[in-house]
C-alpha cells in the first residue's frame, strides 16, 4: 500500500488476531486471500463473518450469469464512483466472457445499444436501484416478464449487495 492510501480505518494483518482465524479460514478457501476490503471488515468478525456469507451467496450460489452479474457489479461500481470495485472485478468480467467493449460500456452515461436486450434490461434495473432506489412499475412488469421470481429476487439482491459493497469502499477510502 503506497504512502498516500486513504483508508479510513486500520487494516487487521491476516494472522495478527488469532480471534478471527476461523473468519481467515473461509476467506482462504472461498477467495483465496484477503484482500484489502476484508482486511478493514475483520474490524468487525460479525460484519466479516456475515458479509463473506452474503457476498459468497450472491456470487456463486444463485442462477443469474457470471458474465450478468459482472456487469451489474461493473455498473454499480461506476455509477457509485467506486474505482476499487471496478478494478477489482473488471479481470472476473474478461473471464466470464464479457467483452472489453462492454467493459468499457458499462462506464457510458446512457446504456449502450452493445448490450443484448436482457443485458439491457438488467442494467436499467441496476441504474434505477443505483440512481433513484424506487423502480418504476413498468420496469419490473417487463422483468417479471422475463424473469421467475427466484431469479428476480436474485438479481435485485445482486444489485443491491454491490451497492452496499460500493459504498463501503467509497466511504472508508478503499481503493487500490
Amino acid at each position: 500500500m503506497s504512502a498516500n492510501h486513504k483508508v479510513l480505518v486500520g487494516l487487521v494483518v491476516p494472522g495478527s488476531r488469532p480471534s478471527l482465524a476461523d473468519v481467515e479460514a473461509r476467506l482462504m478457501a472461498e477467495r483465496g486471500r484477503v484482500s484489502l476490503l476484508y482486511q478493514v471488515l475483520l474490524n468487525s468478525a460479525p460484519i466479516a463473518c456475515g458479509w463473506e456469507r452474503m457476498l459468497t451467496a450472491v456470487r456463486n450460489q444463485t442462477g443469474v450469469s457470471a458474465a450478468l452479474r459482472e456487469l451489474i457489479i461493473l455498473r454499480v461500481a461506476v455509477l457509485n464512483g467506486a474505482p476499487f470495485e471496478f478494478e477489482a472485478h473488471a479481470p472476473i468480467a474478461l473471464r466470464e466472457g464479457v467483452s472489453e467493449h462492454k467493459i468499457a460500456a458499462v462506464s457510458e452515461s446512457a446504456i449502450a445499444k452493445i448490450f443484448d436486450a436482457d443485458e439491457r434490461l438488467v442494467l436499467e434495473l441496476t441504474d434505477s436501484m443505483t440512481r433513484d432506489i424506487a423502480v418504476p412499475n413498468e420496469l419490473i412488469l417487463e422483468l417479471k416478464r422475463r424473469y421467475d421470481d427466484e431469479r428476480l429476487v436474485e438479481l435485485v439482491a445482486t444489485v443491491a449487495a454491490y451497492n452496499m459493497v460500493s459504498r463501503f469502499l467509497v466511504a472508508l477510502r478503499i481503493e487500490h
